[in-house]
């Protein structure tokens, strides 16, 4: 076996280790329970149980009136009812999103130093005119982020990350005031350490140059050694949500991705920085992954995005010295659509990118295709795809052909069958992995970011996406989405072999579909 995939495998099970580690403590406070009860409190057991059967009941209450997707919470009554001291431990720890206040009080006391705004250049007020329905949209997820509309000036679609990489290279070398990192996964090889070498060049000039990455994302690839090393390079790093001890908050990840360069360019999309992404090395045969490149004011949405995160989990916060909001600018003569950048908070009562594609699908006439790596979305999203295709809508979606995740795989073919059966098709792409995250709506309407189409992605993680309305870029998403579909074979009911055993273990998957 090479190196390389030797020392994967070997970080992989300690990951795995690791996930099962946070929940051993609420295991075993269950069987030190079972153990007291029937030894100690044997003589009172049976009032114990009742007691415990009532104060169970009360929980199941307290869940079912809680504004969360339903699979989710049938997940945490399954493990509550026959397990009340593990099953209650394990959602106050880990489900209720009380958990995030650790989070939130940190992004509150970093507080912003950005103008705020609703419709900073114009823009909304111009898709109001032009869509009315439209602008509805973007004023929805305005509404539940914060983040305001921008007209789009340019924009370049990256089919795949070994496109996407060269132009990250080449935007790298011209940064003049500041780099701005973060990402889920990093990892040394090609594409990290070609970056690398370009940001210590520029550090070494004066330019502030600072890195993110998730530290439970990055765990099996990125250490806090390597985080050492490139301080005394005089770049800037940190972890997000350190693996120290298990907390409440370990739920919660940055799959953020983003690159912005002296507040004028932002890269973006689902790739990561390791060399699996631009196809240098091969994990699960070819990857397929998109991103895009993003120019004018809109790139002060992620300017922001990465400025909340750093100023509230850093211990140095970035100086308004280092950035002043550019001027407002006239609207362009001429302007390629419009574009509304944000991120996914589970903070927020509301999953911004979950409503999002409800109401895009709710919007379409003619099309919704999307691209996913995995498939388990929520009751309420799921619906959404099957109304969409009931009404004649034509629904795709490209999956990965070679999975990187067996077990989540198959959970995301447990929701193949409903899917079908209303009319949705649904493409496997042959010669490898897809991790695209994107979707176009009647090729005028689309989104492009780090978003996949399962609970944690929609609901559990910090994401970033942009919306985009009548840009070039689309038309480029429209053939690529085309173009993967060549390479893919299409899935059928015929092909599935639905027996009555498979329906069984696909109920179950489903259910357990939010833990993955």
């Amino acid at each position: 076996m090479p190196y390389y995939k030797r020392f994967r495998k070997e970080k992989n099970m300690t990951k795995i280790i690791r996930r099962v580690l946070t929940i051993l403590p609420a295991v075993l406070l269950q069987v030190l329970w079972f153990y007291i009860l029937f030894t100690w409190l044997a003589r009172w057991a049976g009032l114990i149980s009742t007691l415990l059967a009532i104060l169970s009941f009360l929980f199941v209450l307290y869940l079912i009136t809680k504004q969360e997707e339903g699979t989710y919470k049938i997940l945490w009554l399954l493990v509550i009812l026959p397990f009340p001291i593990l099953g209650a431990a394990l959602y106050l720890f880990f489900g209720n999103k009380r958990t995030t206040k650790p989070l939130r009080k940190k992004l509150e006391a970093a507080g912003s130093f950005w103008a705020e705004s609703d419709d900073p250049d114009g823009a909304l007020e111009a898709l109001s005119a032009e869509n009315g329905r439209m602008a509805q949209t973007f004023r929805y997820v305005q509404n539940m982020t914060g983040f305001p509309t921008h007209y789009n000036r340019d924009a370049v679609y990256y089919s795949l990350g070994d496109d996407l990489f060269p132009r990250m290279l080449e935007e790298l070398k011209s940064a003049e005031r500041f780099i701005f990192v973060e990402y889920f996964i990093v990892e040394n090889g090609l594409m990290w350490d070609s970056m690398v070498e370009i940001m210590s060049q520029k550090a070494a000039k004066g330019v502030d140059v600072r890195v993110m990455y998730d530290d439970l994302g990055s765990i099996s690839t990125y250490s806090g050694e390597n985080a050492a090393k490139l301080r005394k390079k005089g770049i800037h790093c940190i972890p997000f949500n350190p693996l120290i001890f298990v907390k409440g908050t370990l739920n919660y990840r940055d799959h953020r991705k983003m690159l912005i360069i002296d507040g004028r360019v932002a890269f973006s999309g689902g790739v990561n920085l390791a060399d699996e992404y631009i196809n240098h090395i091969e994990k699960h045969g070819h990857w397929k992954d998109i991103g895009f490149r993003l120019t004018g004011e809109a790139v002060q949405n992620y300017t922001r995005m990465f400025i909340e995160f750093w100023n509230a989990f850093s211990n140095a916060p970035i100086s308004e010295k280092l950035f002043q909001t550019p001027p407002k600018l006239p609207a362009p003569e001429k302007q390629d659509g419009f574009v509304l950048s944000y991120y996914d908070s589970p903070l927020r009562p509301q999953a911004a990118s979950n409503e999002l594609y409800i109401d895009l699908l709710s919007q379409a006439k003619d099309h919704a295709w999307f691209f996913t790596p995995y498939l388990m979305p929520g009751e309420a999203l799921l619906d959404a795809f099957v109304r969409a295709a009931n009404r004649g809508v034509d629904v795709q979606i490209i999956m990965p052909g070679i999975p990187d995740k067996k077990l989540v795989f198959r959970m995301s073919n447990s929701f193949y069958p409903v899917l079908l059966n209303a009319g949705v098709k649904i493409f496997e792409y042959t010669p490898g992995f897809v991790h695209a995250k994107g979707c176009i709506i009647d090729g005028v309407a689309g989104t492009v970011g780090t978003v996949n189409l399962d609970y944690r992605s929609l609901f559990l993680h910090f994401e970033n996406n942009s919306l985009f309305y009548k840009a070039s870029l689309l038309n480029d998403l429209k053939a690529d989405f085309i173009a993967t579909r060549e390479k893919c074979r299409e899935i059928t009911l015929e092909s599935l072999d639905m027996g009555f055993w498979k329906w069984i273990v696909n109920g179950i998957l489903r259910i357990f579909a939010p833990l993955c």
